[in-house]
């Protein structure tokens, strides 16, 4: 039987090695305490510009804000110089990070033609001096998260693994896809696999992971720790829910309703934590994932879209609930 462990990353320990994914515009700090509340060991923030943070820029500064109700957390940052990624890692570890993760592994054009992301792993001499940059600057442990190839020609994942390790990095998470599959597609463990027997820092499989059967199959693989994504957004309870499973324990029903008296609170903090439009704003890009099940529901997503005000978004949602 699979069962989940407790789990160090360099000197910090975890209580357990699931890990929440750092998502673009979702795993803000009040989805973050979320998370950990449902069940995760850690919990990663969405990624900052290191170039941004050199310049001052007041949006990203903000990212780096760590609350003390979600601890343990990763901070991850991308960038393309050694200057930049030693400050911003700097910048993380004084602003309370307990880990700071370099990307090398985003897809997105945008990150890309900066010369950060996934590019990075086609120059792997640039990538050994970004990570060790980061490395040298703080005192916390620092991860790399990239991918196991850039396309299905030829699979980096053992070499870029070793990489990390070579450099002194703590972990490595490895998403099990290409990057030509963005978030489609099967993960290729057999890829983690190998990348796994190739070093001996832990490796992080990353990648599809929505259910129990998943994380069982990772493990199994050899990887020492399990990073979900969007299986968790409208389910921070996933965590939970996969201990639960593999432990052999009843796993706790969570209904709609329950669920979107959840979403309901999610709402409420993150009007609190960023004021009323951004937070509701921000609150209605995961509507689907959190509505989903109720009768209407497409009806009643884009009636939300409309809602400016949280009393009005309250009365919707108390509406539904009911």
């Amino acid at each position: 039987m699979t069962h989940i462990r407790p789990f160090c990353i360099g000197k910090l320990s975890l209580k357990n090695n699931l890990v929440l994914a750092p998502m673009a515009g979702i795993t803000d700090s009040p989805f973050r305490i979320l998370c950990l509340k449902g069940g995760a060991g850690l919990v990663c923030a969405e990624m900052v510009s290191a170039h941004a943070l050199h310049y001052g820029n007041a949006k990203s500064g903000r990212m780096l804000q760590v609350s003390p109700k979600e601890h343990p957390v990763s901070m991850q940052i991308f960038g393309s110089d050694e200057e930049t990624i030693s400050q911003a890692a700097q910048n993380a570890e004084k602003a309370g990070a307990d880990i700071v993760d370099l990307n090398a592994g985003c897809p997105v054009k945008k990150i890309n033609k900066a010369g950060a992301g996934c590019v990075l792993m086609k120059d792997e001499t640039k990538l050994a001096r970004l990570l060790t940059a980061a490395i040298k600057s703080v005192k916390i442990p620092v991860t790399l998260k990239t991918r196991i190839a850039l396309n299905h020609k030829e699979f980096l994942g053992a070499r870029l693994a070793k990489l990390a390790e070579d450099c002194g990095a703590a972990a490595v998470t490895l998403h099990a896809r290409a990057a030509v599959d963005m978030h489609s597609g099967e993960p290729d463990v057999e890829a983690l696999a190998n990348a796994c027997q190739a070093v001996k820092i832990p490796v992080i499989g990353n990648g599809g992971v929505t259910n129990a059967a998943r994380v069982k199959e990772f493990l199994e693989a050899g990887c020492a720790g399990v990073m979900i994504g969007r299986g968790a957004v409208g389910n921070p309870f996933i965590f939970q829910d996969i201990i639960d499973e593999l432990a052999g324990r009843p796993v706790q029903a969570h209904t709609a309703q329950k669920r979107l008296e959840i979403y309901l609170k999610l709402i409420e903090e993150n009007v609190d934590y960023y004021g009323e439009r951004i937070g509701i704003n921000r609150s209605r890009k995961i509507a689907g994932y959190w509505i989903s099940g109720f009768p209407n529901a497409a009806a009643v997503r884009g009636e939300f879209v409309r809602l400016d005000t949280l009393p009005d978004v309250r009365a919707l949602l108390r509406q539904v609930i009911s």
